[in-house]
């Protein structure tokens, strides 16, 4: 069941600018984020996304920035194929865990603008799958 969604845009240039003050990575992103961020040559483009990235959980959880969790709780990372996905820890992880929630993410960026989309899904225990189909197939 989806429980909340969120997206939020953010501008590459404001983000390449907040990259540069002191503190500004470590209080927003995590560390296997940061790891990502050198990884990819402290991309804007990249830096932009995974902050949008932030905003769009909080708007999906309901709570929006800085209420229940600190913006490095939220990491957004890649997969071996370059699927974006939610990391959490600290006080984020908890949250999901108590709510029973699990993060969908979508990047993308685009004429110097970043873009997330966030669903969050609260699997019911209820629900159960049936191994043998309801409807007939085709042939």
């Amino acid at each position: 069941m989806i429980m909340g969604i969120g997206v939020d845009m953010v501008s590459e240039a404001r983000v390449a600018r907040s990259i540069k003050r002191p503190g500004f990575l470590e209080k927003v992103y995590g560390p296997a984020e940061r790891a990502l961020l050198e990884g990819r040559g402290m991309r804007p483009q990249t830096a932009a996304a995974n902050f949008a990235a932030k905003e769009a959980f909080g708007k999906a959880l309901g709570t929006g920035l800085l209420r229940e969790f600190a913006l490095c709780e939220t990491e957004a990372l890649r997969d071996e194929n370059g699927a974006p996905y939610f990391s959490f820890s600290g006080r984020a992880a908890a949250l999901m865990q108590a709510r029973g929630l699990t993060a969908h993410l979508s990047l993308t960026h685009e004429g110097g603008t970043a873009a997330a989309f966030v669903v969050l899904e609260r699997r019911e225990a209820s629900a159960s799958l049936k191994e043998e189909p309801e409807c007939s197939t085709l042939r």
